[in-house]
């Protein structure tokens, strides 16, 4: 009987301590890329899905903004020397400090978001950007009236080109005569100077564009502004930005990074979590736009139906987005 309660007190304490980690909250820690909170792009998209796995799935989660890259390393490793079980880290200037870091702390999962890393514990969050932005090219063209589009960049380097070349593909998809403009902004600040971009925006413009598309980030609301001061149309980026200026931005190439997000807090509660490249696409919703809210009257039926089309032409590979 003695030696059968000492059994019964060992499950006991097993249960006991399985039952309390199940109700442990998972900690996330979220270093932001430049541009901070506050950007109508990436960044806050990023907090958006943390901010939906907090409300579902009851994790806590904090989030600091480096005023440099130089930053980085020092707060993914402060969030790992306290513990953390997540550590999301967002922007491709990232990658080397996100590797470093995971290097040292084999034992907590990491994201990265717009690169790839080789660490087996960082999980690399990436986009079809060029897909989405193969529908913002395509509307640009159906909206221009000059035969002339432009497109401001942050960086010239592959991830942007990836919005610029699927943009340039949509665009002659429609109209194979058109012609597409195309600048970046470069720079240590080249994500988070609206001055700058809107200079730049306002060069096209004067060249004759009259559908203007960015992928700069923070950068990129100068561009809409541009747009706005010389009454032609823009197309925003990354997170809804149709209602920054109403009317004047026709959609938003939605790149979802809070769904992205939110399903890697998800897999690693469902103790799926997995290293490695997930790629989100037009088939897995990462990239999309909007719903039009502003500008359906505007854009007309007929050419949100074309949209529609081309998206299912892709999801069909009967248009493949180079």
């Amino acid at each position: 009987m003695r030696n059968l309660f000492k059994v019964l007190l060992v499950v006991f304490a097993i249960f006991i301590g399985k039952t309390s980690q199940s109700f442990a909250k998972l900690n996330v820690g979220l270093v932001l890329s430049t541009g901070g909170l506050g950007d109508k792009s990436f960044n806050d998209s990023a907090y958006r899905g943390l901010e939906m796995a907090k409300k579902d799935l009851g994790i806590n989660f904090k989030a600091v903004e480096p005023k440099s890259s130089l930053e980085d390393e020092e707060f993914l490793r402060e969030y790992a020397d306290a513990g953390y079980d997540y550590i999301i880290g967002v922007g491709f200037p990232m990658r080397d400090a996100i590797e470093n870091v995971a290097r040292d702390y084999p034992e907590i999962k990491f994201a990265m978001i717009d690169s790839t890393t080789t660490e087996p514990n960082v999980k690399n969050l990436l986009f079809k950007e060029n897909e989405g932005s193969f529908l913002m090219g395509a509307l640009a063209a159906l909206m221009s009236k000059n035969g002339v589009v432009g497109f401001v960049g942050g960086i010239d380097m592959p991830l942007i080109n990836k919005f610029k070349d699927g943009y340039e593909q949509g665009a002659k998809y429609i109209n194979p005569n058109i012609k597409v403009l195309s600048a970046y902004l470069g720079g240590t600040n080249a994500f988070n100077d609206p001055l700058k971009a809107n200079e730049m925006a306002t060069l096209q413009i004067k060249q004759g564009a009259d559908v203007l598309y960015h992928a700069a980030g923070g950068s990129g609301l100068g561009v809409l502004e541009a747009a706005r001061d010389n009454k032609i149309y823009a197309i925003g980026v990354d997170s809804n930005q149709d209602d920054f200026i109403k009317g004047t931005v026709l959609t938003s190439m939605m790149k979802n990074v809070d769904i992205a997000v939110y399903d890697s807090v998800q897999s690693i509660l469902d103790g799926k979590f997995q290293g490695g490249d997930f790629q989100y696409g037009l088939t897995e919703n990462g990239v999309g736009t909007t719903d039009f809210k502003n500008t359906k009257e505007i854009v007309g039926e007929e050419n949100i139906n074309k949209i529609n089309e081309i998206i299912e032409k892709i999801k069909n590979k009967e248009i493949v987005v180079k």
